[in-house]
């Protein structure tokens, strides 16, 4: 049974490797130990490799193997070697700047440092970093690369962003305009002589000055017209406070003909302009005894499309400042301009008129009773009856 079993037919037991060996059992054993996909012992490392890859294990992969450096000729264990691949120093290799370049290694670090065309360098003049073959290049339009003044001046050379600058500020070949050309001087030289430009002509430059001058008064002066007549009221209606009445009626008595002015008011945006006025102490049959109270037509810039004379009625109203609870007494007088008085025709612009109204409005004893003076202060209305006023707008 034995030497049946025996002589029985089986494979390598490497077939799977490859081996294809197939015989009888019993010599099976001495097979293995001649096939060579069994493993073996690496006489130099003890690695176990399969006998057909003993060779090439010795020869490349043994790390206990001596070889031979390709470049440099060094002997070197296999341990050492593959350490020693890629740094030997002789070996020739590619310049990593991409250039094109071919050097031993030991001379590649100095060549991408001082020689490579592509190597990273910074510009001298603006610091930013540029591939050296592309560094002149730039120098022909570097923002500092310093450059002499178009004019030849004495001036050191200039960064170019600056030579704009320089030329309108500084450089004194530039052309240049006197100081005073807004004012009206035409004067335009290189501007090394304006010096004495101005020193020649500063009579001109005074009396372009004061004309300057004249002309910007002359520009605020309307602007407060038209900033007046936006704050003016323009319904025809004025609520005139007049404060400090002790001082100013205590002042009436001491000064003849003292007078007190209202705020300017209109009858609409481009209608008749009115002005009222105050005599504390009086004028006329009221001087001394009674508050007196005149209106006035004032010039304004539509008088010539305006209807002339003025003859509308108008009210003037002392207002009783009552206390709570208690029924105002005010005092109220109205008239109707007579188209035949002179105060009322279209007004001049250099004629001061006092206007019409009541020399004698209230009494100075009246004016003491009820609350028309409260704290100092009075209050009077003045209307103008608007409803037949053709607007011109």
């Amino acid at each position: 049974m034995s030497e049946e079993i025996m002589s029985l037919a089986v494979r390598c037991s490497f077939y799977k490797d490859g081996c294809k060996w197939m015989d009888k059992l019993k010599i099976l054993q001495p097979h293995l130990e001649s096939c060579a996909y069994n493993m073996a012992a690496c006489t130099e490392c003890s690695a176990m490799v399969a006998r057909n890859h003993l060779k090439d294990h010795r020869q490349f992969d043994c790390p206990k193997r001596n070889t031979t450096c390709e470049f440099c000729g060094g002997q070197f264990p296999g341990q050492r070697m593959e350490h020693h691949t890629g740094r030997c120093q002789l070996e020739v290799v590619f310049c990593e700047n991409k250039c094109g370049a071919q050097l031993q290694r030991r001379y590649i670090n100095a060549h991408m440092m001082n020689e490579c065309p592509k190597r990273q360098i910074p510009c001298k003049y603006c610091s930013k970093e540029f591939i050296f073959d592309t560094l002149q290049s730039h120098l022909h339009q570097c923002p500092r690369y310093p450059v002499c003044c178009p004019n030849r001046c004495d001036s050191a050379k200039i960064a170019r962003e600056e030579v704009d600058k320089h030329m309108k500020d500084a450089c004194p070949s530039s052309m240049a305009s006197c100081p005073f050309v807004q004012h009206g001087c035409k004067h335009r030289g290189p501007r090394y002589t304006m010096e004495r430009h101005l020193n020649e002509n500063t009579k001109e430059h005074l009396n372009l000055t004061c004309h300057v001058v004249r002309r910007q008064q002359k520009q605020i002066h309307d602007l407060r017209a038209q900033l007046d007549t936006l704050s003016i009221n323009m319904d025809g209606k004025l609520l005139w406070k007049i404060t400090d009445y002790a001082s100013r009626f205590a002042k009436s008595k001491l000064e003849d003909e003292y007078e007190l002015r209202s705020p300017v008011f209109a009858t609409s945006r481009n209608g008749y302009r009115l002005q009222v006025s105050a005599f504390p102490n009086g004028n006329g049959s009221g001087e001394g005894t009674h508050l007196s109270i005149y209106i006035r037509t004032v010039s304004g810039e539509n008088d010539s499309l305006l209807r002339w004379p003025f003859i509308h009625p108008i009210s003037f109203t002392l207002l009783d400042q009552a206390e709570d609870g208690l029924k105002p007494s005010h005092v109220k007088e109205c008239f109707t301009p007579d188209p035949t008085w002179k105060n009322f025709q279209r007004p001049s612009r250099d004629v001061y008129t006092l206007g019409y109204g009541y020399p004698t409005f209230v009494s100075h004893v009246f004016l003491k009773t009820k609350n028309y003076i409260k704290d100092d202060t009075l209050f009077i209305k003045v209307e103008v009856d608007c409803s037949k006023i053709n607007n011109i707008i």
